[in-house]
C-alpha cells in the first residue's frame, strides 16, 4: 500500500468528534489534527518533566512525527498531539487511522511511521516483519478501553442485555443465526444487520479472541466491515435491527445516537460498559488495554522521545484520558513502568539492565 499524502485541511478535535456524532463527516482520518483554539485547561505535564531522557536545553524542539494504526487509539493520540504541538509549534505530527493490523503491516513495520497505535498487542508475525526491516518496537500501554456493543435506539426488545454466549452465537463463523428470533424466540423474526471493524482492526482481533475464542471457528464474514468507526455508528443508527461493536470513546461521544448493550458472562449480572466498570474489572471480557508502539530508532530523536514521554506523563490524567476522550487512564505505577521502557530504549539498555 502506498503512503497516504499529508492532508492540508485543519480540524480541531472538537470538530472531529462533532463530525462523528453527526455521522456525516468523511475523510478526516489521515489528516494531521491541528487546533488553533486548543483548550489547554487540562494542564498537561510538560515533556521532559519526569522519566529521565535528554535535557531540552539545545533549543526548541522541531521535526515531523508520523503515526498510524488503531482507530480506537486515534482520538487519544489526537488529544495528546494537539497539546504537544501547542507547547512545541515547530513539531508537526501526522496521524492516520488505518486499523492496528493495517498500520503495522503497511506503515510501521515497513519503516514509514514512527509510532503505531494498537488496540491489541503486536502479533508474532508483525514482530517478524518489523525485525526483517530493522524496526524495533517498544510496547507502551496508554489507556484501558471498554469495547462496546451497540444497537439502534429503537431496539426495545433486548431488555437487560446480551450474554457472551449470545454474542458468540451471533458473530461466530459457524453461526446459522440470521434473525433476532434465532437468538431468542421472543424477539422479532427480523434479519440481523451487522456492522463491525475489518480484520485489519485490533478491535476485530480482540472481539474475536474474547467472545469467539482463540480456538474457535473465527469471526463471521457476512457482515459490513470497515476501518472507520463512524461507518459502524452510521449503520447502527440507521436501522432498527442493526448491531455493531467499537471502542467506548466513540460510543461515549454518540450516546444519543445509539445505545450500548449491557453484557453478562452468564451469571445473570448484566454490566454496562463504562470507565468505572472497566477500571473495577467488572466489565468482562470486553475491557482491554490500548497501546502505542514507537520504534527505537525514532525514540532516539529528541522531539520523538519528548512526545512519547509527554504522552505517557499525561496518560494518568483523568481530565484528558477519561473526561475528554473516554478511556480509563493509567495508574501511577503503570506510568512509571512505561517511562522506564522509553528510557531503556533511548539509552540502549536491555531488559536485564
Amino acid at each position: 500500500m502506498s503512503r497516504e499524502p499529508r492532508c492540508d485541511r485543519t480540524f480541531s478535535r472538537r470538530d472531529l468528534l462533532a463530525g462523528i456524532g453527526g455521522l456525516g463527516v468523511l475523510g478526516l482520518a489521515g489528516c494531521t489534527q491541528r487546533n488553533p483554539n486548543l483548550d489547554t485547561s487540562a494542564e498537561p505535564t510538560a515533556a521532559g518533566s519526569d522519566g529521565g531522557g535528554r535535557d531540552d536545553d539545545s533549543g526548541p524542539l522541531s521535526g515531523d512525527i508520523d503515526i498510524a494504526g488503531s482507530s480506537t487509539v486515534f482520538p487519544l493520540a489526537t488529544a495528546m498531539s494537539e497539546r504537544f504541538e501547542a507547547e512545541h509549534p515547530e513539531v508537526d505530527t501526522s496521524l492516520q487511522s488505518t486499523g492496528s493490523g493495517g498500520g503495522f503491516a503497511n506503515y510501521f513495520c515497513t519503516g514509514q511511521t514512527d509510532f503505531n497505535n494498537a488496540s491489541r498487542p503486536i502479533q508474532p508475525e508483525e514482530e517478524d516483519q518489523c525485525a526483517d526491516n530493522g524496526v524495533e518496537p517498544v510496547e507502551l500501554k496508554v489507556a484501558t478501553d471498554a469495547l462496546t456493543v451497540i444497537v439502534n435506539n429503537d431496539n426495545d426488545f433486548i431488555g437487560e442485555g446480551l450474554t457472551v454466549e449470545q454474542l458468540r452465537q451471533i458473530w461466530s463463523a459457524e453461526s446459522d443465526t440470521e434473525t433476532w428470533a434465532d437468538v431468542n424466540d421472543e424477539w422479532p423474526a427480523e434479519p440481523l444487520e451487522l456492522y463491525g471493524p475489518s480484520d485489519a482492526s485490533g478491535t476485530y482481533d480482540y472481539f474475536n479472541e474474547a467472545v469467539i475464542g482463540e480456538e474457535g471457528p473465527g469471526h463471521r464474514q457476512d457482515y459490513s466491515p470497515t476501518e472507520q468507526d463512524r461507518t459502524i455508528l452510521r449503520g447502527v443508527a440507521g436501522s432498527t435491527y442493526a448491531m455493531g461493536y467499537l471502542g467506548f470513546a466513540y460510543y461515549s461521544q454518540n450516546e444519543e445516537t445509539v445505545q450500548a448493550v449491557p453484557i453478562s458472562e452468564g451469571d445473570g449480572d448484566y454490566v454496562e460498559p463504562s470507565l468505572e466498570t472497566a477500571l473495577e474489572g467488572e466489565y468482562t471480557p470486553l475491557s482491554r488495554p490500548l497501546f502505542t508502539y514507537p520504534k527505537v530508532s525514532a525514540l532516539r530523536k529528541e522531539h520523538v522521545e519528548a512526545f512519547a514521554r509527554f504522552w505517557i506523563d499525561n496518560a494518568t490524567s483523568r481530565e484528558i484520558v477519561a473526561d475528554e476522550v473516554g478511556y480509563v487512564p493509567l495508574s501511577e505505577s503503570e506510568r512509571e513502568q512505561m517511562l522506564g521502557r522509553i528510557y531503556a530504549a533511548v539509552e540502549g539498555l536491555s531488559d536485564d539492565d
